[in-house]
């Protein structure tokens, strides 16, 4: 196993790392949670119409939810090692990075109406969620997490859609190349068109 460095005889790169059970609640129970809020999340964003849909949500997830790995096992290795880790601070350029990834779908119309906030905030919620459950906190992520798709659901439903389905306003209802469309125009308008 000469990849990019010699490995010790004996030493197995997966158990010697972490164990099972230290997969199974650092990386696997984190990622099944993140990924399904963030799918769920994205998937009503997409359905409504939005901007930003499932890759989006579940990529900001997934990432910080990386990042805050990368910092938990960075911390254990130098408390190990007899370093100070005081120096990290990873998941803090996390908050502030996906600001600019929620101000790129938060847009203001000729009208002066803005747009896009409510899926800034999901994004950021998104991010928030991958770094709590990162961290270690998988009851705390679990239990924000079905509060959000609980809120998400009754919000929608009041409003009556339905946030599984496809909205018949959504993009991609309205970007169907083989829908026609039909415009009637009274005469009148039609007048001021010519002029």
């Amino acid at each position: 196993m000469n990849f990019l460095f010699d490995l010790p005889e004996g030493f197995d790169l997966v158990s010697d790392f972490l164990t099972l059970e230290e997969w199974l609640f650092v990386i696997v129970i984190p990622m099944a949670i993140v990924f399904g809020v963030t799918f769920y999340i994205g998937l009503e964003r997409q359905n409504v119409g939005k901007a930003a849909g499932i890759s989006a949500h579940v990529l900001v997830g997934l990432g910080a939810l990386m990042i805050s790995l990368v910092q938990r096992i960075m911390y254990y290795d130098q408390i190990n090692a007899g370093l100070d880790p005081e120096g990290q601070r990873v998941i803090a350029q996390v908050v502030s990075g996906i600001g600019f990834i929620g101000a790129g779908v938060i847009m203001k119309d000729n009208k002066n109406i803005i747009h896009g906030i409510t899926t800034a905030a999901t994004l950021w919620f998104s991010a928030l969620l991958g770094i709590v459950c990162g961290s270690g906190h998988l009851w705390e992520g679990a239990f924000f997490g079905l509060f959000v798709v609980i809120f998400i659901t009754i919000r929608d439903l009041k409003r009556g859609l339905n946030p599984l389905r496809s909205n018949k306003n959504s993009i991609g209802a309205r970007l169907n190349p083989n829908k026609k469309i039909t415009v009637q125009v009274s005469e009148e308008e039609k007048w001021n068109l010519t002029q």
